[in-house]
This record gives structure tokens, sequence and C-alpha cells, in this order.
């Protein structure tokens, strides 16, 4: 009579992770790169389309489209989005690079991408900006922006005048402010969510005092 042979058991597979058994936790992924890319895009077509209305629109002149839903215009603005307090132009050009350098320097801990459009709106429209305050009439720090969108009617009879980077600035802001009150914050996580974990550790903290005692 033949021996039957019976498979052996071998060791068991060791889970994949640290050896400790534990599935490490995935790896978040920055967003940064969204947010300087959406921050170039919107950059490159706010100064393209500035370029296109100072070498084909004069100032002063109304181009009717849409049915005068939008008249394409030139107007320089020396405040802030949408000609807001005009004259102060200096103190925006200093809070544009002060809100340029915290965006950029925020980047590397943002892991949301609700976050990184809203500030990639943002830059892309104060970069945007900045440039014309930089470098345009009457001079350095003091540029006017060009501003070219006029709608429902013309020179800003209806509503102000403004630009692509104007549109991008209270974008980004709306975007930001309703990420802030669903309580998304930069990495990702909900506050109430981080709320939570924080109770819960308290807790665990008290009770294990309680059975200390």
């Amino acid at each position: 009579m033949s021996e039957q042979s019976h498979p052996t058991s071998g060791p068991a597979t060791p889970p994949s992770g640290d050896g400790d058994g534990a599935t490490p936790a995935p790896r978040r992924r920055s967003r940064a790169r969204l947010l300087l890319g959406l921050a170039l895009v919107v950059f490159a077509l706010d100064l393209a389309t500035k370029l296109a209305v100072v070498a084909t629109i004069d100032r002063g002149e109304n181009i009717r489209t849409l049915g005068g839903a939008v008249y394409l215009t030139q107007a320089r603005n020396t405040g802030a989005a949408f000609a807001f307090a005009e004259g102060a132009t200096v103190v925006f050009t200093l809070i544009a690079l002060v809100v340029a350098a915290v965006i950029i320097r925020s980047a590397r801990r943002l892991f949301s991408t609700g976050w990184a459009v809203a500030l990639g709106l943002v830059l892309g429209g104060a970069v945007g900006n900045l440039v014309d305050r930089l470098f345009r009439d009457p001079g350095f720090l003091r540029g006017g922006v060009v501003d070219w969108i006029s709608v429902f009617g013309p020179n800003g009879e209806h509503y102000p005048i403004f630009n692509v980077a104007d549109s991008a600035i209270v974008c980004g802001g709306v975007l930001g402010a309703l990420l802030a009150f669903r309580g998304i914050e930069f990495d990702g996580s909900r506050t109430k969510d981080k709320e939570a974990a924080a109770k819960a550790a308290r807790d665990t903290d008290r009770d294990a005092g309680t059975a200390a005692d």
C-alpha cells in the first residue's frame, strides 16, 4: 500500500506593510502641482487677453457682442478687482505680493483638490494683475490694470469693468469660502472629523486614568 503524502503547511505569507501586520495607510498626494499649473493657465490667459485688447481696442472704444450682453472695451484700473478702491495702487500691489508668497508657501502642505483649485485661481489672478501694476503706466508699483469686459452695457454702466484675473480671484475666493464653511482644511480633512478624533482621544485617556485608579 503506497504511502499517501500530505501537504505540509508552510509559513503564512506575511502581510504587506512594515511587518507589523498592519496595512499601511494610503499615502496622501500633494496638490501643489495642480495649484501651480492652474495658476499658470490663469496667468497666461489673462496676459494673452490683455495684450490682445491693448493691441486691437482703443481706449474708450466699445465693441458690442452677444446682442449687447457683453461689451469689449479698454479701461485702466488703479484699484482692486472690479475697480474697488481706485487710487490705492501701491497698497494693493503690496497685498498681491504678500498673497502670492503665502499661497506658494502653503502649497507644500496642500492635499485638498478643492483648495488647490481655489488657491490656484486666486494666485493666477493676483499675479496677472500684479504684472500690470509693476510694468504698466504710470510707473512701477502704480501701473493701471487693463480691464476689458463690460456686461449689460458699455463703459461699466451696470457693472464694473473687469478682466480674466478679476474673475479668477472672485471665483477662487467664493470656492475657498464654501470649503471653509464645509470645514474642509488644506490637508483634505474635515474640522468636525478632527474634533471627533480629539474627543475620542480625550475619552480614552480619561477611561485609562479611571482604570488605573
